[in-house]
């Protein structure tokens, strides 16, 4: 079988890895897709109980839309706002059960490692008209070689969840502490599956993001209902201002009163709000001692149970003979790295990006979706699905179409990021003035932890400048470059 003739290879089979399949059907090329859960989408599953910000309209890819259509799909609602559950039962499923892509579909599946037929990294002859080798490990333990003329990594960070110590580390004790069942997985299901686990005990929950607001509320609303149900949330920074967004002016309706929500039971007493707080170590028995350190000293707090809630992190380890160019601080491809950076940065100021910003060094190898941001805490989803419908083009020989990039964000959206999971140094999330941008253009916008893209709000005129905020608007207008570094106290 010549090069060309081989399929594209795209590991994961989440909302991107799926959309990538869409794409290059549409372009006449053919996926092997490999997963490693039993089903399409098994991470998706596992955040399933939470609530999307963004309608069904901007949920659903454009190429796999069309996929869709004669099959019988019935298209939800536009203006409904799904549940994780739900984006997979309605969506999804369905798209891999497209015969297309389900004869491409190889569930069960890990990838245990990428490389070159023949050579290894350190091997450049004939490198880039060799076809990629991809070993894999299926449900019974076989290991198993494919060949594939270009390969698409859409495997997400959702299994490399960040630890909760300082300086990038776990902290001292945290492997025996998960161990014991004393620290659950990123994003427990509080009200449903998990309920038993948490009713009636004393829950922290770590991390400022939209991941914790959720965990934060589904506990507010499970204290109402089972008497003795405590909460805390510790974060790094000296202000969860940026966790509770701009309210009644956040652009997305859901997002705001998610925010507000939030702020109404840490200042009613329902959560305990512990700032400027970094874990150190951890003590197990019965119950759990999280050290850390504050401004006025160290600190302990005794729980019965921790929701990490810090982001997550790409696992680099399967691509080791993979030629990579990556941003040094975010593990990110070079050239994307800088737009990304937590530190400048926010999910609202991300300029448009395809295949050439996210091409390395191993021709025809690309990184997608959640894992293309390394450990940038804000992704995307409909950046997800721009990235490779590019892709798809570029692989057909369409470079016109795959430069033709575009990322259309909302004038007046609210993003936020885990600040657990970066700099130990406190910042401060208080307000930023800016002007709006000159042309808004609504058909996109900003995302949750969960990756969903979001309507965006009414434009404002042209030429004015934003009004100032309310006292109470706390949020970060998209088209800011702010990150870390723009907050007093970074």
């Amino acid at each position: 079988m010549t090069e060309k003739a081989l399929p594209v290879a795209v590991i994961g089979a989440g909302p991107v890895g799926l959309a990538a399949a869409a794409e290059l059907l549409e372009r006449g090329l053919t996926p092997i897709i490999f997963e490693t859960g039993e089903t399409a989408a098994a991470a998706v599953a596992s955040w399933g109980h939470i609530r999307l910000f963004s309608p069904w309209q901007y949920d659903v890819d454009t190429a796999a839309r069309r996929l869709l259509t004669g099959t019988g799909w019935q298209e939800p609602d536009a203006e409904t706002l799904p549940t994780g559950a739900e984006l997979k039962k309605q969506y999804l499923q369905p798209l891999a059960g497209v015969p297309a892509i389900a004869a491409a579909l190889h569930t069960s599946t890990r990838v245990l490692a990428v490389s070159r037929e023949g050579l290894d990294k350190t091997c450049s002859a004939g490198r880039d008209s060799t076809p990629f080798l991809i070993r894999t490990r299926g449900g019974d333990g076989t290991v198993t070689d494919y060949r594939a003329r270009a390969v698409i990594d859409a495997s997400g960070t959702w299994h490399t969840p960040n630890p909760l110590g300082q300086a990038g580390l776990p902290a001292i004790g945290e492997a025996e502490a998960i161990s014991a069942g004393l620290i659950t997985g990123p994003l427990p299901d509080v009200a449903g599956r998990d309920r038993a686990r948490f009713a009636g005990k004393h829950i922290l929950v770590v991390g400022a993001g939209h991941s914790a607001a959720n965990t934060l509320l589904e506990l507010g609303t499970l204290a109402e209902q089972e008497p003795g149900t405590r909460i805390s949330w510790a974060i790094r920074s000296t202000s969860a201002a940026g966790v509770y967004g701009g309210g009644d002016l956040d652009g997305l309706p859901a997002r705001g009163a998610l925010g507000s929500r939030l702020r109404a039971l840490v200042e009613g007493g329902q959560i305990q709000l512990h700032t400027s707080f970094t874990i150190t170590g951890f003590k197990v028995s019965d119950t759990l001692a999280v050290l850390g350190t504050t401004p006025s000293g160290e600190k302990q707090l005794d729980v019965d149970l921790l929701v990490p809630a810090t982001g997550f992190r790409p696992d680099l380890g399967m691509l080791r003979e993979i030629r990579l160019d990556l941003d040094p601080a975010v593990e990110a491809p070079r050239e994307l790295g800088p737009l990304i950076d937590p530190e400048f940065h926010s999910c609202g100021t991300v300029e448009p990006h395809g295949a050439k910003l996210l091409s390395h060094p191993e021709k025809d190898f690309y990184i997608v979706g959640m894992k293309s941001y390394g450990r940038a805490p804000t992704f995307l989803m409909a950046t997800g699905y721009e990235q490779v419908r590019s892709i798809a083009a570029a692989l057909a020989g369409d470079q016109r179409a795959a430069d033709d990039v575009q990322l259309v964000l909302p004038e007046t959206g609210v993003c936020s990021t885990d600040l657990g999971s970066s700099c130990d140094a406190p910042a401060d999330g208080g307000p930023v003035d800016s002007c709006c941008a000159a042309e808004p253009d609504p058909e996109l916008a900003a995302a949750s932890c969960c990756g969903a893209p979001e309507p965006a709000a009414e434009p404002a005129p042209a030429a004015a400048c934003c009004s100032a905020p309310e006292p109470k608007f706390l949020g970060i207008p998209t088209g800011l470059a702010h990150g870390r570094s723009a907050q007093p106290g970074a």
